[in-house]
């Protein structure tokens, strides 16, 4: 009987990298301090994600050497006036996805309209936004800069709307 060589396939859990939503911030805190600095945060619905997305996600990661992106629960999306229909997925299912990502490390939901409690919670040595966002408006950045980190406003390589496209389906 000839032995069977050992298989150097990776076998992936993206599963791992969501935070449970039903965590108290010292849960939070405890798992993203295991993560490799310098750490970047950043947040949004990411309700159907698409190239400007992941895009996005990719620039914010390179900034550092691990990656957390917040999430909107479904209650603060609704919050938003973003449409009585959306989100469109739900929560559970948009973290998912967000942590396929080979670029994202971890990813946690907040409820309220804010990221602001995640932020104070984590302390981020580079808070980032889409180039929607001027750095002065991000909310965090004054925590963060008063923490020695820096706050970015990146500019998009690929204008696109999950609004959009969802009229465009529905078009």
């Amino acid at each position: 009987m000839s032995k069977q060589p050992m298989s150097s396939k990776k076998t992936l859990n993206s599963q791992a990298k969501v935070i449970s939503p039903e965590s108290d911030l010292a849960q939070i805190r405890a798992k993203i301090s295991t993560l490799p600095k310098p750490l970047v945060f950043t947040n949004g619905c990411f309700d159907i994600l698409h190239r400007g997305h992941a895009t996005y996600l990719e620039q914010a990661r390179n900034i550092g050497a691990s990656l957390v992106v917040g999430v909107n629960t479904d209650n603060s999306v609704k919050r938003q006036d973003k449409g009585s229909d959306r989100p469109i997925n739900v929560l559970d299912d948009r973290m998912a996805v967000l942590a396929s990502l080979e670029c994202v490390d971890a990813v946690v939901s907040f409820d309220e309209d804010t990221p602001l409690n995640i932020i104070e919670t984590i302390l981020p040595d580079h808070l980032v936004k889409g180039g929607d966002w001027k750095v002065a408006d991000i909310v965090g950045g004054d925590e963060v800069i008063a923490n020695g980190g820096q706050v970015h406003s990146l500019d998009f390589k690929f204008e696109r709307s999950t609004t959009s496209l969802i009229e465009k389906i529905r078009g």
